[in-house]
């Protein structure tokens, strides 16, 4: 029923194949350099803060801006995408990074990297970002989990390729020449888009559904879909600057419970969420290994982390999960913080290596039901409206959280305490997000239970109604037959001779 339900939303059939792997392929790519080309740049952090002369925390606002501009701008991301689909805003952010990354190659101050990586770069990611997550969606409901999991798994396979490339091109070119070499790399997000076709462009690839046979969604309390309401209601006049915020954006979001509870959730994870990986490298380097050794850690994490995304995804769309799928997202989140309290008590490289394995699992879990728990709230109709309202709040911890834990570094010369605040705010927020959607699935199935006991007494009410129009139209049909034989006995005795 929820499928119905969703198809009839979207007004056709997703495909959910055919050319649809083609587009996961393409998000694969986009999602890729967009998630971990912030984290890779941080093998080149050590030499950029010896020629700059800045502190571990200045050197953390690249990554850290880079990664926030990318939250910040999902509206904006939205609304282009709205507006012209997929395919344009991913090709225009591919050529945005590029030139980024060329231009950062020829910087003098900090703050040319500040504004080329991390303004420019972090936007051009964006565009990158949002409209893959947002075409899935449209060509997948079925296997959309799958099809999530598969997409999202681009970002541990390029980290894995990126982190001893990257050490790679420092070794060979310096960081100018290996940041030169990145920009033209990054171009191949303009063919990743390019592969992005509109489900209008697909013919028969998406089943119309017929006008009278459309549902409509229903806004539940607790909101497994919310309706867009700006767009029954067609063009209006424009009467104010929030009615156009509203219009592109559906501020009508912030009713929805689930939505809320998500989005709490993850402004507090978000926190701790990036600086582990981000300091991993330093982290080793610091601990007495040496630089491949360091790089080859970001590498075994993304390794597990690419089998852990698509196992997660085929997790999640199995009956006994996906019905409860925000469980699955509570644990990962619960598991993550762990892991990060657990890792300053590690010595040795092999230490480190198991922890970067237990990282990389939950990481990959974390990353591959980000979106889809989303999606599993607000709808597909929904998503991009929301993915933009949740990135924009949640680059405010996304900027934060890398400085913050740089400054602590720098504080006390140890990174243990980085490592134990992230844990410590991880866990926070799994317990948060577990907590709360226990009460948030007891309030929605108490609702659907009302509303069974609802319909089935407006169904057994409808049923004694026809039960009494049926006896009334019998009594009305025996009366009338009764009537007509006392008149025919009445004229055969008038006939009849005396």
């Amino acid at each position: 029923m929820g499928h119905v339900s969703a198809a009839s939303a979207l007004g056709y059939t997703p495909p959910d194949g055919g050319w649809g792997w083609v587009v996961v392929f393409g998000a694969f790519i986009s999602i890729g350099f967009s998630y971990a080309f912030p984290k890779a740049l941080t093998i080149y952090f050590k030499e950029i803060r010896r020629h700059f002369g800045v502190s571990y925390s200045q050197i953390a606002w690249v990554s850290s801006i880079m990664l926030a501009v990318m939250y910040a701008g999902g509206p904006i991301s939205s609304v282009l995408v709205n507006r012209f689909g997929s395919r344009p805003v991913v090709i225009t952010g591919g050529i945005m990074c590029g030139a980024s990354m060329v231009a950062a190659s020829f910087s003098t101050t900090i703050t040319h990297l500040y504004i080329c990586v991390g303004i420019v770069g972090g936007l051009g990611l964006s565009f990158n970002l949002q409209p893959s997550l947002t075409i899935i969606g449209k060509y997948f409901q079925v296997r959309r989990p799958i099809a999530n999991g598969l997409a999202m798994a681009g970002s541990p396979v390029f980290l894995c390729t990126l982190a001893p490339l990257n050490q790679f091109l420092f070794d060979r070119f310096g960081w100018r020449g290996g940041f030169f070499i990145l920009g033209a790399m990054l171009l191949n997000c303009c063919v990743a888009g390019s592969l992005m076709r509109p489900l209008s462009d697909g013919g028969a690839s998406a089943r119309k559904l017929p006008a009278n046979g459309a549902l409509k969604p229903n806004g539940d309390p607790g909101g497994n879909e919310v309706h867009d309401r700006a767009s029954e209601r067609g063009p209006q006049p424009r009467s104010s600057c929030m009615s156009t915020i509203s219009c592109c954006m559906n501020l009508s979001l912030f009713r929805h419970r689930g939505f809320i509870i998500y989005l709490i959730g993850n402004m507090l994870m978000f926190f701790g969420f990036f600086s582990p990986m981000i300091f991993l490298a330093p982290y080793a380097k610091h601990r007495g290994v040496d630089e491949y050794s360091a790089a080859s850690l970001l590498s075994a994490l993304a390794l597990v982390d690419m089998f852990a995304r698509p196992g997660t995804g085929l997790l999640a769309n199995t009956r006994w999960v996906r019905p409860r799928v925000q469980y699955l997202f509570s644990f990962a989140i619960t598991y993550n913080g762990v892991c990060h309290l657990l890792c300053p008590l590690v010595s040795g490289y092999w230490g480190l290596v198991a922890y970067a394995v237990c990282y990389g699992l939950v990481y990959g879990m974390v990353c591959a039901l980000l979106f889809e728990c989303l999606m599993d709230l607000v709808g597909p109709r929904m998503f991009s409206s929301a993915v933009g309202l949740v990135t924009i709040l949640e680059c405010c911890p996304v900027l934060l959280g890398p400085p913050i834990a740089g400054a602590l570094v720098d504080m006390f010369g140890d990174y243990s305490y980085m490592f134990y605040l992230c844990g410590t705010v991880m866990l926070t927020a799994g317990l948060f997000l577990f907590t709360m959607n226990y009460f948030n699935y007891r309030r929605l199935d108490r609702a659907k239970r009302a509303q069974e006991k609802s319909t089935e007494l407006k169904e057994r009410n409808g049923h004694c109604e026809v039960q009494q129009s049926d006896h009334v139209v019998e009594e009305h049909d025996q009366t009338k037959v009764e009537g007509d034989g006392t008149l025919q006995t009445k004229a055969e005795k008038e006939d009849s001779p005396v």
